[in-house]
């Protein structure tokens, strides 16, 4: 098969930190098909086999063999002299299966092809991102300063995703260096586009809140409650408080 860029990159794709094998060549698949309808004005009579693994893949067309002059769909039918040359003792009424080489599709399709290969994997992985932290919403986070503007400061996790920490979500005496680890709660995840929007909030009441769970003993394991948070960031906090057991005064 030729070398051509677009199998190259499939050693890229199949070591994507998101993505599976079987996810990986569903979405190979259903852009070659979309490049092959485009092509011939259908793929039902397509095989594509694919191996991510070495970069590999097959694209087998089928046709019918008819008589000569009796072709009324070039994707569908072959004349049986042509039929012929691919395998000496075809007859008509049988079915020829001949491969399609990517070249074949032209080079502006091979390039639009890479393109909309490489937008179908960031989708995917966005989309698996945007699901990782919808769940994380209201949870403590820890990500590290890789950027800081004048309105925001830009955050990186240790997966590489990027996280905003707004300035009305800071602490007025908050004061971030490059490399500095800051801990804050997910306030936010929308989609913009095809890309996650990820908001931490460090002046949140529910930031504080999460810290009383995960400093207090008690309030970790259930024996009192957290009703309400009340705080002015940065300058004074009420947290009510309840407890169902008796024995504790809260």
């Amino acid at each position: 098969m030729e070398n051509i860029a677009l199998i190259e990159s499939f050693s890229e794709f199949k070591d994507d930190k998101f993505i599976d094998r079987v996810t990986l060549m569903s979405i190979l698949e259903e852009v070659f098909r979309a490049a092959l309808k485009r092509k011939f004005g259908s793929d039902d009579n397509f095989d594509i086999i694919i191996n991510p693994d070495k970069g590999d893949l097959e694209i087998w067309r089928n046709r019918t063999v008819v008589e000569d002059g009796a072709v009324e769909d070039e994707n569908q039918e072959i004349e049986l002299s042509h039929a012929r040359k691919i395998e000496p003792d075809f007859e008509v009424g049988e079915d020829v299966s001949e491969e399609v080489k990517l070249i074949d599709l032209g080079r502006r399709s091979i390039l639009a092809l890479r393109q909309n290969l490489i937008a179908k994997i960031h989708e995917h992985d966005n989309t698996i991102i945007y699901k990782q932290f919808i769940d994380l919403v209201g949870e403590i986070y820890t990500a590290e300063v890789h950027h800081i503007r004048h309105r925001v400061v830009i955050l990186l996790d240790d997966e590489g995703n990027e996280i905003i920490l707004p300035k009305d979500r800071q602490i007025p005496s908050d004061f971030f260096r490059k490399g500095d680890n800051v801990r804050g709660i997910i306030e936010s995840v929308e989609l913009k586009g095809n890309k996650p929007s990820i908001v931490m909030s460090r002046s949140s009441p529910v930031f504080l809140e999460k810290l009383f769970e995960q400093e207090i003993p008690e309030v970790f394991d259930g024996l009192i409650s957290i009703k309400k948070v009340v705080r002015i960031p940065g300058e004074k906090a009420k947290v009510a408080v309840d407890s169902y057991d008796d024995r504790i005064d809260p």
